[in-house]
């Protein structure tokens, strides 16, 4: 006859939510450093690029369209697509 309490149940229980918490942050990790689940973003064709309306900052408030910026010279451009 024993009086100290049974820590199996316990202990198993403790070993679960230790590997759960484990897998838990590696697959945060993954998620967080990699593109797996991430869908590929597609190429702006010129043409698309072309008819973009830009407006411009400062004092002078004026659109244009994007193609007159490399109608005469080159042009680097980036676009980026904000969410939401």
């Amino acid at each position: 006859m024993s009086f100290l309490p049974d820590f199996g149940n316990f202990a198993m229980g403790m070993w679960s939510v230790g590997l759960g918490a484990i897998g838990a942050a590696v697959t945060g990790i993954v998620l967080a450093n990699t593109d797996l689940f991430l869908s590929k973003p597609e190429k702006a064709t010129l043409e698309f690029l072309e008819e973009i309306e830009l407006k411009t900052l400062g004092a002078e408030q004026g659109t244009f369209k994007a193609g007159e910026l490399w109608k005469k010279n080159g042009a680097v451009i980036m676009a980026v697509r904000r969410p939401g």
